[in-house]
């Protein structure tokens, strides 16, 4: 279905909106917004039944949503003073009040162009604009988008997905080139975009993209390199083979395309292989599954996905018992649940040594793979052994020297390294534009650790901003705004903070199993100091 209005189409099957000018880019949230209060447009939306169509009714801020309200005013030209397009109803919601034409379909494989709009073009909208482009590092910078899936079954997401994500794992390797971090890649999946916008939001020179197409045991896997500069093709190429053979392609694209971008790729580095395949591609196939599983987990936090990803895991080892990478979501898995608040592995010590012990067998299995060092780490900061714990990330570099993770600045607070985890926490950003919401509070705490609280505010808050229940980020803005001497702002958190987790003390379980975890008392104190200036209770 496609709705008309102002200078604008918006299309529900092919999940576009495009001005007279150009397709207009808006998150998929955003998207959805825009979609469920134009269906609704005969009545007033209230908020409550805009967060239960939109996030599934999950908890969201007054400041998410208004957020999203005013992307999509921005998106079709729209202001919150005009409200020409979308109109607020105070304590009542929102509707859509400009004019529709009536829906029409447009012949299957076929956008609205230009000719289905009126003359005049509202502005184009980026998901995430940014001020200025990132420049562009000496080494060749290279954003892998996530590959289309053209099997013509959804549930075959996964399998593209997980091939994606190698090729980007096998391209990082190379040490003469730069490579964006999947999380900020595949910001655009399911997106038409133009290569030239990504190469400019990234700040990469190149792109590659690509599809997958899985029938029967038969794989085609096809990509293309194209210089976002300038939107030309530099290389393209389509690999027809067995379901077993898809290691094989796996490399010969990463080492073609590496051959194109660096000008020296050395042959230690071309015949080194940090991921090692499982003995048979089935394990391979369960594998990426339970890494499918838990990326959702990480935008839903439903304990439900990190048991489906155990079960995954779990057929993935007794088909190879022997495969590293396992081992390492099997410990993250572990992790998560020890960290948040889900089940009865909450903070218990179990939990934690349970982590250990994967990470262990990964590294042991597969010393050469960064993620392994970098997950034992990890585990090892949440032990309080946060030296140990800043020594595996270490290796992790050591093996690769693109290798980024957004949990290093943490171990580096709480080490008491924040100089440190300032350079590495803006590194990752580099790499990682549209990077997790936490590594920008990492960042901030380093921030606050040394006493910067001005700069420490901006990073946090944005942090809480996207993640709005969040507790020990709740913790660090109350502290900042206390350090400044915002005492009405901190009181203010400090009520958030109580609210989404009550019971919360100072003296209680969290900021105990927090305190374990720095290794230097001060800076445990440093914090709960400014927590009590807010008047949270002990």
């Amino acid at each position: 279905m496609i709705y008309r209005f102002a200078n604008f189409a918006l299309d529900t099957e092919l999940l576009e909106l495009r001005s007279a000018r150009a397709l207009v880019r808006v998150e998929p949230q955003v998207f959805s917004l825009l979609v469920y209060l134009i269906e609704n447009r005969s009545h007033v939306v209230s908020k409550e039944a805009l967060i239960e169509a939109v996030w599934d009714g999950r908890i969201v801020s007054d400041d998410t949503l208004n957020s999203r309200i005013n992307a999509a005013r921005r998106a079709v030209g729209d202001t919150g003073t005009a409200q020409a397009v979308i109109r607020t109803f105070a304590r009542r919601g929102f509707r859509f009040v400009a004019e529709i034409d009536v829906p029409a379909s447009l012949p299957p494989g076929r956008g609205p162009s230009a000719n289905d709009l009126p003359a005049s073009a509202g502005p184009e909208v980026s998901p995430h604009r940014q001020e200025a482009p990132l420049p562009l590092p000496d080494r060749p910078l290279i954003a892998v988008l996530a590959f289309a899936n053209l099997s013509g079954d959804t549930e075959q997401e996964y399998f593209s997905d997980g091939i994606t994500e190698d090729i980007i794992t096998e391209l990082s390797r190379f040490s003469e080139l730069f490579v964006i971090a999947r999380n900020s890649s595949f910001q655009y999946k399911g997106k038409t975009v133009d290569v030239r916008q990504v190469g400019r939001e990234l700040g990469v020179r190149y792109v590659l993209e690509g599809s997958v197409r899985r029938g029967g045991d038969r794989l085609r896997i096809s990509a293309q390199l194209i210089d976002a500069m300038t939107g030309g093709h530099r290389w393209a190429e389509h690999y027809d083979r067995k379901l077993e053979d898809v290691f094989a392609v796996q490399d010969e694209v990463a080492h073609t395309v590496a051959a194109l971008l660096a000008a020296h790729v050395s042959k230690a580095e071309a015949e080194r292989t940090l991921l090692k395949p499982p003995a048979a591609w089935q394990a391979y196939d369960y594998f990426m599954r339970a890494a499918d599983t838990y990326a959702s987990f990480h935008r839903h936090f439903q304990v439900a996905a990190v048991y489906e990803t155990r079960r995954f895991l779990d057929q993935c080892l007794a088909i190879d018992l022997d495969f590293a990478r396992a081992y390492i979501l099997q410990s993250a898995t572990q992790t998560s649940t020890y960290v948040l608040p889900l089940d009865a592995d909450h903070l218990n010590p179990a939990a934690i040594d349970a982590a250990h012990r994967s990470a262990d067998k990964a590294v042991q299995l597969d010393g050469n793979l960064p993620q392994a060092h970098a997950q034992l780490g990890y585990v090892l900061s949440f032990k309080g052994e946060s030296e140990p714990a800043v020594a595996e990330f270490e290796r992790a570099i050591a093996l690769h020297s693109n290798f980024t993770d957004w949990r290093f600045p943490w171990v580096l607070v709480t080490a008491g390294h924040p100089e440190r985890a300032i350079d590495v926490a803006k590194a990752h950003l580099r790499l990682d534009p549209f990077a997790v919401p936490i590594a920008r509070g990492f960042l901030g705490l380093a921030y606050y650790m040394l006493q910067r609280y001005p700069e420490a505010v901006a990073p946090i808050r944005e942090f809480v901003s996207r993640s709005p229940n969040h507790v020990p980020g709740r913790v660090w803005l109350t502290a900042t705004y206390a350090q400044l001497g915002r005492l009405e702002q901190a009181r203010a958190e400090a009520a958030e903070l109580l609210r989404i987790a009550p019971g919360w003390t100072l003296s209680g379980r969290m900021m105990k199993a927090m305190a374990h975890r720095y290794q230097r008392a001060e800076d445990f104190e440093h914090l709960a100091d400014a927590l009590r200036k807010a008047g949270l209770p002990e």
